[in-house]
């Protein structure tokens, strides 16, 4: 695996001059490593479950300085559909956000907390990365087969949740559901990469929590 990127130095803590509340920086570069690392076959930690996002061009990376509080818990990634909810100048302002952070506009976004990526080992961060992927799925049809763009050949994307979500205390008191006990299972064999402390909170699962 090729060394991970990291944060351009403005954004550490205690570097340069402190600027309140988070700032930003573009990360192409992080998806470039993504792209060659996890998404193509010939990576050295590739996972086919993503090659659906191979050749895209609608993914974009970028660094926030500092995580985000969201329901008490620190939030140090995010994946999102980029919809601009405005119009006029609003939408204009947007859109030129997006032009001069990356060339384009695109369909997705994932941002990742800078602090965190800074002090984190290789394996928590390839889990946060990955765990933001994965919520970027390949559509279907009223089939359930996978849609693709009939111009480009490349799958047409959609946001997707986890393959699992219930309470602890559901699972305590009642048992594991099929789809718990199937996660129960894939965790107690070993671990394809390495084993990573995934204690990093995702903004895109706790927007779906009621």
């Amino acid at each position: 695996m090729s060394a991970r990127p990291f944060p351009p130095t403005h954004l550490k803590p205690d570097e340069g001059v402190y600027v309140e509340g988070s700032q930003f920086a573009p990360a192409p570069d992080v998806w470039d490593w993504i792209h060659n690392n996890i998404i193509d076959p010939s990576g050295s930690i590739h996972n086919p479950d993503h090659e659906h996002l191979m050749g895209q061009t609608e993914i974009a990376v970028m660094w926030s300085s500092e995580p985000f509080i969201k329901q008490g818990r620190r939030v140090l990634g995010q994946c999102e559909s980029v919809a601009f909810r405005a119009g006029g100048w609003q939408k204009l302002r947007q859109e030129r956000q997006m032009l001069d952070w990356f060339g384009y506009v695109p369909k997705f976004l994932i941002t990742l907390a800078a602090s965190y990526c800074f002090e984190c080992s290789d394996s928590d961060f390839c889990a946060l990365v990955e765990h933001e992927l994965y919520h970027i799925a390949q559509a279907v049809n009223e089939f359930d087969m996978p849609k693709f763009n009939k111009q480009t050949g490349q799958a047409i994307l959609t946001m997707r949740g986890h393959d699992v979500e219930e309470f602890k205390g559901v699972v305590r008191r009642y048992g594991a559901s099929e789809d718990v006990q199937m996660l129960v299972d894939v965790a107690n064999n070993p671990p394809e990469v390495s084993r990573a402390d995934i204690a990093h909170s995702c903004g895109t699962c706790l927007l779906r929590l009621a």
